[in-house]
């Protein structure tokens, strides 16, 4: 289905290219006042019309094409938690409680996840006075 919308859309996006090129512009376009092909009033009318009618179904390829992308779209969590115990939600994928007495996401963060990198070690005390620059 979706490669079908994909298929208009790109029609239609290469006739209204098309259609506002062969438009008259104050500087000429592709078709000039001089040629006899496509003069006078009627012209602009048909050309108006025509990239009104390809602009409306652009967009509306456009709203069908996102519809379709989200209908299976899931929402989800981008916070992951590690080895929390999770709760069954009735008719869905398990649930991680948001508070499980742990301090919160920034003491987690600041003990290290688990298996990842070590927390840092407590910083050193300050020196008592100033201290000189040594080269290693």
């Amino acid at each position: 289905m979706i490669s079908v919308v994909i298929v208009i859309h790109l029609m239609l996006v290469i006739a209204l290219i098309g259609v506002v090129l062969l438009q008259k512009s104050e500087g000429g376009g592709l078709i000039s006042s001089t040629s006899g092909f496509l003069t006078g009033r009627g012209t602009s009318n048909v050309l108006t019309r025509t990239t009104a009618l390809l602009a409306a179904g652009f967009f509306v390829t456009s709203l069908a094409l996102s519809w379709l992308a989200g209908l299976d779209r899931k929402p989800g969590s981008i916070i992951h938690t590690g080895g929390s115990p999770t709760q069954e939600a009735p008719g869905g994928p398990p649930v991680t409680p948001l508070n499980q007495g742990s301090g919160g996401l920034l003491n987690q963060l600041q003990r290290g996840a688990p298996g990842g990198p070590p927390a840092p070690a407590a910083p050193r005390p300050a020196p008592s006075g100033p201290q000189v620059p040594q080269s290693k």
